[in-house]
Order: C-alpha cells, then structure tokens, then sequence
C-alpha cells in the first residue's frame, strides 16, 4: 500500500523534515565558517586538522617571540657598540694629545695642560664604561655582565654573549702621564695598544651582530611559511563557502516546499469519503 494513503504516519513529511533539517545544519557550519574565517571552528569538525593547526600556531609564536628577543637583543648590542665608538673617539684623541706631548719643543706649562686633559679624558672612558648599561646589567664596565639570548623556539637555541671592558684599567690607559717627553712617547705606544684592544672587541659586537641578522631572517622565513600552513589547513576559502551556502540556500527552500506539499497530500484521502 502507498505511503500516501497512511495518513497516520506521513513517512514523506518525516523524511523531507530530516533533509531539511540536515541542510539547515550544513548552512549553519559555513555561516559560521564565513563569519571566524575559519575552516575548522571545533575540535569534531576536523581532530587531526585542529590539533595540526594548534601545534603551528603555537609554534608561529614561539618564532615570533624569539624574532623580538633578537631585535632586544641587537639593541643591547648596539648599545654596548655606542659605549666602544664613543672610548673609541676618546682614545683617539688621546693619541693625538701625546703625540703632541712628545714634541720636544713645548714647555712644560703646554705639557702639563695636556696631560691634565689626557687624565680628564681616562675618567671619562672609566665614566662612558661603567654607564654603558642594560636593565641595570653592566655591559662594558670592569666586570661585565655575560648575557645569553634565546633566539629561537627550541630550549637550546640560545647565544651566549661575552663582552669585553672598556674601562681605563682593563685598557691598559689608566697609568698613562704626558709630563714629560719620554712618558709621552711611552704614552703613544700604550695608547695605540688600547685602539687596538678596543677595535678588537667591536670587531667582536659586529660579529654577534652579524649573527643576529642571520638568525632574524631564518625567523622571518619560518615564521612565513608556518602559517602559509597553518592557513592551508585552518582558515576558510570565502568563494567556496560562499558558493556552497548559495547552493545550500536553493536546498533549503526545495526543501521546505516539499515537507509543504509532503504534509497536505494526505487530505487526497478526503476524497474517498465524498
């Protein structure tokens, strides 16, 4: 017997009920698609793609952070190499005093004015080496700070930083004296060791920066191409979910016109009764 003439029981109104019902859900999930932008919005619609995707974006920022202790960390650098070229300066001029002060033919009035400006330049070194600072962490002083970065995800990817002082007496400037013509030229010597010593350890910050940039730039790439991935998996393609809505849409009103016409198709069984 036709599942028309049970009127009971209106089997096609239950199964245009549940089409419709399925459908209305299917709208529902790339609604909310397009409305998060993304793809997989719960742990059930995707287990392995949102546990994929929450391991790359817990990684993208583990990269991130590490890219800004890099920036932090060539701050640092770049403050401790403004203390070098600033004794640096000083030294040079030092140099310059002494050469003078070697001269045979100033007095020694003229030498002693020199001098007394040599020593005044030292304190300024010590003054410039004990400045040079980092949350309160000494960079450049007599006992400087050893620092280490972590400059990257991993719990070993560090670098280690181990700076050199530049104060008077690790320089070896601190006994310097321009009184007279021979410690002057003493002086010279001494103070060309020192350019030398200081050029070394900004040669020494130069390197560590060097290093930072290349490690900036891995960062950069990997901090790229994690979420290229991520996105792949995660977010959503707005043509596709606005197409499949618009598809889903014309379902839904098929849909509903057949449970219309599902539910009056029992009255045709009035028609035996007239």
């Amino acid at each position: 017997m036709s599942d028309l003439m049970r009127v009971c029981t209106n089997v096609q109104a239950m199964q245009a009920r549940i089409a419709l019902m399925r459908v209305n859900d299917e709208i529902s999930v790339h609604q909310l698609r397009l409305a998060t932008g993304r793809k997989i919005n719960s742990a059930g619609e995707d287990p392995a793609g949102y546990a994929l995707a929450r391991s790359l974006e817990s990684r993208k920022k583990g990269l991130s952070v590490a890219l800004d202790n890099v920036c932090n960390a060539r701050n640092v650098l770049n403050i401790a190499e403004g203390g070098y070229q600033n004794i640096m300066d000083i030294l040079q001029t030092c140099k310059e005093k002494a050469t003078q002060a070697a001269d045979g033919s100033l007095s020694v009035v003229q030498r002693e004015a020199l001098n007394e400006q040599v020593q005044a330049l030292i304190l300024e070194v010590d003054e410039i080496a004990n400045g040079t600072t980092f949350n309160d962490y000494s960079l450049i002083g007599s006992t400087p700070e050893n620092l280490t970065f972590h400059i990257g995800e991993g719990a070993s990817d560090s670098l280690p930083v181990a700076l050199e002082s530049g104060d008077s007496t690790s320089l070896g400037i601190s006994t310097v004296d321009l009184s007279g013509a021979d410690s002057a030229a003493t002086a010279i010597s001494t103070i060309s060791d020192a350019i030398d010593k200081l050029s070394g350890s900004i040669q020494k910050v130069g390197q560590y920066k060097a290093r930072l940039d290349t490690k900036e730039s891995n960062l950069s790439v990997a901090i790229t191409n994690t979420e290229a991935v991520r996105s792949k998996i995660e977010d959503a393609d707005f043509a596709k979910e606005q197409m499949e809505v618009v598809k889903l849409q014309i379902l839904q009103q098929t849909a509903v016109a057949s449970l219309v016409q599902a539910n009056s198709a029992p009255q045709v069984v009035l028609s035996l009764f007239q």
